[in-house]
């Protein structure tokens, strides 16, 4: 057989028993359309032997054609073929569509949805009303994100739709709670950095104890820069902290942290030739020596634009107390 190699036949035979030899190779030859080769076709089918059951005409063509509504590429479907492949075997207008449409209801444009979707393919397999609207019920009513903040945070972290909610998320909120982070405060870090609630808690600690303790910084520095929590402790903190202790000098987390190795130490040099400037008597009384932040030309740093993910008209329509029985798919 040309599509698939014999190997791969000895692998699904209850697959090859189902359709002729004309059928599948429609199908393998479909599925290369989207960059894919025999051997990557080969190892899809081992894996998933029921996406020879589906339909080109009546499943993919219709899903392919719903993606690139939603701005998706080939190469995001390919992403998604490969990561869950399951995705190619759902009902669209069942299962997908709902889910799509809950998206644009809390606010979140098309093209970000396609962007979530190919970053985290296993959205469109978990329930609905099981699963996604627990936990934006849980973000908005538990973990202080706002209305208007809410379609941010699920396009910018569509991961969290897929933890668990008492074994993971209350957790991280109890304890970043516990640190004197006020309700509100932390909707906003969650909206700004939503891997927040993923982190396990192990790896909040020595990071808090030494950005406490050791770099003598206030709270409110962590909750205007939360991404603090995805550096490395021994790699970039403490490394970066001693430069800054060294040279008398001090920066705003952000500044001190979010840029590569160069542009911290064109940093560094400046703040100091500021510094000793300010020493020599050679500045003015108005000038910032040591922070970083003194000059938006040279300390800005740049993030993922956030607020293109957001429609200009969210349609936030489902009532928190109604959860109704909805779908219950178990696509896994």
């Amino acid at each position: 057989m040309r599509g698939i190699s014999a190997q791969w036949s000895l692998i699904i035979p209850r697959v090859l028993g189902y359709f002729t030899l004309e059928e599948m190779n429609q199908k393998v030859n479909y599925l290369k359309e989207f960059g894919l080769s025999n051997e990557d076709v080969g190892r899809l089918l081992a894996f998933k032997p029921q996406l020879m059951g589906c339909s080109i005409e009546e499943r993919w063509k219709p899903l392919v054609k719903y993606l690139y509504y939603l701005g998706i590429s080939r190469d995001g479907m390919k992403r998604m073929l490969v990561i869950k492949p399951m995705v190619f075997c759902v009902d669209l207008e069942q299962t997908i569509v709902p889910k799509v449409q809950f998206f644009q209801d809390i606010g979140i444009r098309d093209d970000a949805i396609g962007n979530m979707l190919v970053k985290f393919p296993p959205l469109l397999t978990y329930s609905l009303y099981k699963k996604i609207r627990p936990v934006v019920i849980f973000l908005m009513t538990k973990a202080g994100v706002s209305e208007r903040n809410i379609a941010k945070t699920i396009a910018l972290g569509p991961e969290l739709l897929g933890c668990n909610i008492a074994n993971k998320l209350e957790i991280n909120l109890k304890y970043l709670l516990s640190l004197g982070i006020r309700h509100r405060q932390l909707g906003e870090m969650i909206a700004d950095f939503p891997m927040l609630l993923r982190y396990n808690i192990d790896l909040f600690r020595p990071k808090y104890k030494y950005l406490r303790r050791t770099m003598v910084r206030p709270l409110q520095d962590l909750i205007e820069f939360p991404r603090f929590f995805s550096y490395s402790l021994d790699e970039r903190i403490i490394p970066r902290h001693k430069v800054l202790v060294e040279n008398r000098i001090n920066f705003k987390l952000r500044y001190m942290l979010a840029s590569t190795d160069e542009e911290f130490q064109k940093k560094v040099e400046s703040a100091v030739e500021r510094r000793r400037k300010f020493e020599s008597g050679l500045m003015g009384d108005n000038s910032q020596v040591s922070d970083a932040d003194s000059s938006e030309e040279e300390t800005d740093v740049l993030f993922p634009e956030t607020e293109n993910v957001v429609s200009s008209s969210p349609k936030t329509l489902f009532n928190f107390n109604s959860l109704g029985s909805g779908d219950s798919e178990n696509l896994d």
